[in-house]
């Protein structure tokens, strides 16, 4: 019986398409990946599945402003489209993820709020990540 990771014997060499291989989706799903047991492949030719994430797009927007018209509060969100198929047969469809959060924004505080920004999209792409693979373990 495979555990809540584990991902069918279809992808046990799995190909990543991207667009992006230095983003912070790819590279987290890389090595979960990795660590479930996938041999992560460098040409869809060697792999047995193809994982293709079509969208992978993070941004942050102002959700409020103070009186002076300075940002006080910001939202990051990261969204990741993705499709699985094996032997030419889909085995997950598109499927889309968004995950947002929000902070607070301190002027005089910038280096410890740019941090903790790098920090959120961390651990919003390691939600997303989680998601796909409690996906993954169901086919």
């Amino acid at each position: 019986m495979r555990g809540a990771t584990d991902v069918p014997t279809d992808m046990q060499r799995t190909y990543i398409a991207t667009q992006d291989r230095h983003s912070q989706f790819y590279q987290a799903l890389r090595v979960e990946l990795n660590a479930s047991g996938v041999e992560v492949v460098e040409s869809p030719a060697d792999a047995t599945a193809i994982f293709t994430i079509h969208t992978d797009i993070t941004r942050q927007r102002v959700l409020s402003v103070s009186a002076r018209n300075v940002p006080t509060e910001y939202e990051v969100f990261y969204t990741v489209s993705y499709s699985v198929e094996s032997d030419q047969k889909s085995l997950m469809d598109r499927r889309t993820q968004t995950k947002v959060q929000d902070y607070t924004w301190d002027e005089t505080l910038v280096l410890g709020k740019e941090q903790e920004q790098q920090e959120l999209r961390r651990a919003i792409v390691g939600d997303l990540v989680r998601v796909v693979m409690i996906q993954l373990s169901s086919l």
